[in-house]
């Protein structure tokens, strides 16, 4: 289908550097969702832009593009948002801030809330392009962090990024993943991420694209009725790479059928 058709496309995680991933399997099928540990493997950042952008230009793609950017430790994302800054082609910042944080210990960026708000601070001041943060499930209090990167310069908020996990290979009596540990996905998520992204709409005045376990138009509208002003959708395009369009198309269908004028009218509707 025309890319275009959709309102962006969020990149794989961009690293400063180029990123081999974690060794041994990376994914493991769950009842109702997959875990992964596939480790931000990617190319870096500079030949993205100098091999990977320029193929996805030649193929008319023109939809908003939004880099997802990540960094073992605040300087790498500090030098990898100068970098982005100087594409034009990217529309929108991502900060992913699950990674985990060298110099902290390895916990990741996400679950700590001054360490949140200081990597999203330091990368506002370096970017003039919107700036999405991509909040961790695996925290202790969701609306805290929302809170805090917002007032540190947040355009808007993604959540939920996946929930960790992990699954036994009862053949080997050992642990399935490569890394141990993974982070799950899938329709299993999405009671979690519906209740987050309800959670930080009462509690922030920036726009929340809702993500985790979409694969249907009422799992959009859940979303969306929570506090969702934009969906993103991952896993569910694995067994129906058409689902971003169904799901388009369906809620036009809906609006329609309920007299709408707008999807937006339903955004927060859960809360009025």
């Amino acid at each position: 289908f025309d890319p275009n058709e959709l309102g962006g496309i969020t990149l794989k995680g961009l690293t400063l550097e180029a990123g081999d991933g974690n060794y041994g399997v990376r994914i493991g099928e769950t009842p109702g969702g997959m875990l992964n540990c596939v480790g931000l493997e990617n190319p870096g950042i500079n030949y993205f832009k100098e091999n990977i952008l320029p193929e996805l230009k030649k193929e008319g793609v023109e939809t908003n593009l939004i880099a997802n950017i990540n960094g073992k430790v605040l300087e790498e994302y500090i030098e990898i948002a100068k970098i982005v800054e100087t594409i034009p082609e990217i529309d929108l910042v991502e900060l992913n801030i699950s990674c985990p944080n060298v110099k902290d210990g390895g916990m990741a960026f996400g679950a700590n809330p001054e360490i949140a708000g200081l990597v999203t601070r330091e990368v506002r001041k370096v970017t003039t392009k919107p700036l999405i943060v991509k909040l961790s499930p695996n925290v202790t209090n969701i609306v805290e962090i929302a809170k805090i990167v917002e007032a540190n310069g947040a355009d808007a908020i993604s959540l939920i990024n996946t929930l960790l996990g992990m699954k036994i290979d009862l053949k080997t009596r050992k642990p399935l993943l490569g890394n141990t540990m993974g982070g799950l996905s899938g329709p299993a998520v999405k009671p979690v991420a519906v209740r987050m992204v309800y959670q930080v709409y009462k509690a922030v005045n920036i726009p929340i694209i809702g993500m985790g376990g979409i694969s249907s138009v009422e799992d959009a509208l859940e979303f969306i009725m929570a506090g969702a002003k934009l969906i993103s959708i991952g896993t569910g395009i694995f067994p129906n790479p058409l689902l971003p369009l169904e799901i388009k198309y369906g809620l036009e269908k809906y609006c329609e059928e309920n007299g709408l004028e707008n999807i937006s009218e339903l955004v927060g509707a859960a809360h009025r």
